[in-house]
């Protein structure tokens, strides 16, 4: 049996405070390319790894999430990838197969059947988007949006970091309903790829607003309907005066305060009783059951152009930290993918 290099991205100690490159590392070792008798695992060749905010997270000591699995010093770190199957102790999966679930950040990953969310079917369109748009991401904001937040034609749409992974798609598929669609982001160039190519109806970057409430009452004279929470912090308190009577918030990320020592405060609260507003978090995992009605719905606008993805692609799993780190800051433009290997 092969034995071969297996190249992984470890992490080496629980973090505080901002992430750095330092805090992971690259190890290698050698795996066996064959699954032993009696072992229902999958080995697979990992392709292509998602690098997600949820990551952050991970890599701090606690307790309280039981759908994710925290990382530990000295393991590889876990999350969304696109995987070939090398060879299969389970009846569902055979050599060959493309799948899309969680694996491990290294080259070769033994996975369990429980950690692949779906076999890849539809192979006329990029492997990376199973790790954005027909993958957790593009889930989530299907769910997100259309579940959660009910939409209506002609309502108002705000979305923060409407040029990430997520954010991207819930502009699109709020135009797609007939919505009035505004996005904010931290860059002039994400603001005109918000405009541009995504077809937001306006965006504006946020760090160059001295006051969020202000900018708000300007972009939406009349109040927001839905608001796509992936911010959190200054940003959602500035949200909440400016939304509409029986609005709703589906709450799906809060990246600004990942890092903090000390999360910041929401002082506008109270407007979610006067205004009879819906704010509600979700997990996607509760959602994976409708995933071939999202790939009916998502599929042919993808083909005929009308939903566009944009990736930001980084080569080699040693890029792999610089990469995830560089979420945090806002350096990546759209989806941030790694790419272990392309076939």
């Amino acid at each position: 049996m092969a034995e071969v290099r297996n190249k992984r991205v470890v992490l080496r100690n629980y973090v505080v405070g901002f992430p750095k490159e330092s805090d992971m590392k690259i190890v290698e070792g050698r795996v066996k390319l064959k699954v032993p008798e009696g072992f229902d695992k999958v080995l697979v060749k990992n392709l292509y790894l998602s690098c997600d905010p949820i990551m952050r997270v991970l890599m701090i000591k606690m307790d309280f999430i039981d759908e994710y699995h925290h990382y530990t010093p000295d393991a590889p770190l876990t999350g969304y990838g696109v995987s070939k199957v090398l060879e299969s102790g389970h009846p569902d999966y055979k050599k060959g197969d493309l799948v899309w679930g969680i694996t491990k950040w290294e080259e070769y990953s033994f996975i369990s059947p429980s950690q692949i969310c779906f076999k890849i079917e539809h192979t006329d369109v990029p492997l990376s988007y199973y790790t954005g748009i027909l993958g957790m991401p593009g889930m989530t904001a299907y769910a997100g949006f259309f579940e959660i937040g009910s939409p209506k034609k002609g309502e108002n749409v705000f979305v923060s970091a409407a040029s990430g992974a997520v954010g991207q798609l819930v502009g699109q598929f709020a135009k797609l309903t007939g919505c009035y669609v505004v996005g904010s982001a931290g860059s002039k160039e994400k603001v005109d790829l918000l405009k541009n190519k995504l077809g937001f109806d306006e965006a504006f970057n946020y760090k160059e607003e001295p006051d969020l409430d202000a900018a708000l009452k300007r972009y939406f004279p009349e109040g927001i309907d839905i608001y796509f929470e992936n911010v959190g912090g200054k940003t959602l308190d500035a949200v909440l005066p400016n939304m509409r009577l029986h609005s709703r918030i589906p709450v799906c990320g809060m990246i600004s305060q990942y890092n903090l020592a000390e999360p910041e405060g929401v002082t506008n609260l109270a407007h979610l009783i006067f205004k009879r507003i819906k704010m509600e978090g979700f997990i996607v995992n509760d959602f994976y059951h409708s995933y071939s009605k999202f790939l009916e719905f998502v599929l042919p606008h993808i083909r005929e152009g009308k939903v566009v993805y944009v990736e930001d692609i980084v080569e080699g799993l040693e890029n792999g930290p610089t990469a995830l780190v560089g979420l945090f800051s806002g350096r990546n433009v759209g989806k941030q993918v790694v790419v272990v290997a392309r076939e």
